[in-house]
């Protein structure tokens, strides 16, 4: 890695799109890749990933003249934080620079 360029392993992502979700309730698409600091194009695998574990809900709801992607959480993507991902990071703590930037792995 150089300079201020950071990689976070897909593990975390999964994580931080469950926790937005929990923290929120429910995010439009647009909303929820922001919070999370994550590029559609390059994490669409992801989500889509996501969906077809159930781990999240989409769903399509009209907003004017155009449709919205929604995103909520569901239980068994809460208790895959519990008890797949919390335990794997107090095992590999993510690490951060002295700017708070992602960094990696310890």
């Amino acid at each position: 890695m150089s300079g201020s360029q950071s990689h976070r392993d897909r593990i975390y992502i999964v994580r931080d799109i469950i926790m937005k979700l929990v923290e929120y309730g429910q995010l439009n698409q647009t909303a929820l890749v922001s919070f999370c600091g994550l590029n559609l194009k390059k994490h669409r695998s992801i989500f889509d990933k996501m969906e077809l574990n159930g781990l999240i809900i989409k769903t399509e709801k009209p907003l004017g003249k155009r449709m919205i992607t929604v995103y909520s959480p569901t239980q068994k993507g809460l208790e895959f934080c519990r008890t797949i991902i919390e335990p794997y990071e107090k095992l590999f703590p993510r690490s951060y620079d002295t700017n708070g930037i992602h960094i990696g792995l310890i």
